[in-house]
């Protein structure tokens, strides 16, 4: 159930490769959430997909490594977004997405944590530079 997202044979190609190539098929997949011109999964198939699996996830502590497309997929089911709100959020690699609680009532904690990498210290903070 957590399998990355069925692009079909748009897979591992930039938005930007596959504008370019067919424009009205990539403009008919941003704007209908039923379109899957790329022969691979349609994007309320894949929030089907998440939304099944929230429902199924036991009560209790369970971490998922998936990719981006999943983790924006189940911030819309959560929040109960309409579909193409899919396209407005933001997964930068190697962050948290914290959903808590459990089915029905998920509520998501954001975090801010990248896995990865030095972290710098905050600057301005009370007025002054961080060090």
């Amino acid at each position: 159930m957590l399998a990355d997202w069925d692009l079909g044979r748009w897979r591992g190609r930039t938005l930007d490769e596959m504008a370019a190539g067919e424009p009205d098929a990539v403009q008919a997949w941003l704007a209908d959430p039923t379109a899957a011109p790329h022969g691979g999964e349609p994007l309320v198939g894949l929030l089907a997909r998440v939304e099944a699996w929230l429902t199924a996830v036991p009560v209790g502590h369970t971490i998922a490594v998936i990719g981006p497309a999943l983790v924006r997929a189940a911030v819309v089911v959560t929040l109960g977004a309409p579909p193409g709100s899919f396209w407005q959020i933001d997964v930068p690699p190697l962050t948290t997405t914290d959903l808590r609680g459990g089915p029905p009532r998920w509520t998501i904690r954001a975090t801010g944590v990248a896995l990865a990498g030095p972290r710098r210290p905050a600057e301005g903070v009370d007025g002054d530079e961080a060090h």
